[in-house]
């Protein structure tokens, strides 16, 4: 039995007792996805690294797609793996129909089910409109709405099946209020949302939810290449006064993806410190 304990709580004294005391009398906590089976596409860096650690954390077997850098995927897959719980690399495109159902048969061949699945492959191709090439906007669709269409086709199966199951599709607060520079972006992600609430009317009597996660400036290694004083200017922009973490999107597609959320379908949940307040 794995013990479950948010990391972001982990180090406050309350939660150290609560937790000791747990222990000492001998009661165990179960983790939030314990005996899931979750897929998370891109899940080599960034968020979906993020997340790909959270669910281990919580007890899921986790597979995550990766384009390119087998080497650094497989890493990550070795060194979570060590908690006990099965991780696996998968290198797929989803926005390739073809790859998306086969990294589905993968993970159900392997451990016979899936549970959630986490639809965070994305990339971006910024530029005005006016210099936006075919190519950046088709590229920019496939990657981030296609793929999400491609993969909820391949998991309806197993899910109608099981009668059970999580879809969360990762969209962004540039997909509700826009941003100059990212019409190709902006469009994919506002796609997501439309499509996530239509997925949840079509499945939810069958049980499987779908909901999207709207993240907001969320640091990565792509923002710490940005400018210091850009990255001090959105946080001042933003009423919490910070940028968020993968950790911060992570905890919300956990909540998600685990039975605290049974009766919530077909939602958008902004994690964004307040931007869109």
């Amino acid at each position: 039995m794995r013990f479950g304990v948010f990391p972001a709580f982990s180090d406050h004294p309350v939660a150290e007792h609560t937790f000791a005391t747990a222990l000492d009398q001998g009661l165990f906590i179960m983790a939030l996805l314990q005996d899931k089976v979750a897929l998370i596409t891109g899940g080599s860096r960034g968020i979906g690294k993020g997340i790909v650690e959270r669910f281990v954390q919580e007890g899921a077997d986790v597979a995550f797609t990766f384009v390119s850098n087998a080497e650094k995927a497989n890493a990550l897959a070795a060194e979570l793996a060590v908690s006990g719980q099965k991780v696996m690399a998968i290198q797929s495109d989803a926005a390739d129909m073809t790859a998306a159902q086969a990294a589905v048969d993968q993970v159900v061949g392997a451990w016979g089910r899936l549970d959630v699945l986490v639809n965070n492959a994305g990339i971006t191709k910024d530029q005005l409109l006016m210099r936006m090439s075919e190519a950046d906007f088709d590229t920019v669709v496939a990657t981030n709405l296609k793929s999400v269409f491609n993969m909820t086709k391949a998991v309806m199966k197993t899910m109608l099946k099981q009668r059970s199951g999580s879809i969360i599709n990762m969209s962004s607060v540039v997909g509700v209020k826009g941003n100059a520079g990212q019409a190709n972006y902006a469009a994919s992600k506002a796609g997501i949302i439309g499509f996530t609430k239509s997925v949840a009317l079509e499945l939810g009597s069958r049980n499987i939810r779908s909901n999207a996660v709207a993240p907001g400036f969320i640091e990565t290694e792509m923002t710490a290449v940005l400018d210091p004083k850009v990255v001090e200017q959105w946080r001042e922009g933003i009423p919490l006064k910070r940028g968020g973490t993968p950790l911060d999107v992570a905890n919300a597609c956990v909540f998600l993806g685990s039975d605290l959320s049974a009766y919530i379908t077909g939602q958008t949940l902004h994690v964004c410190g307040g931007m869109l307040t």
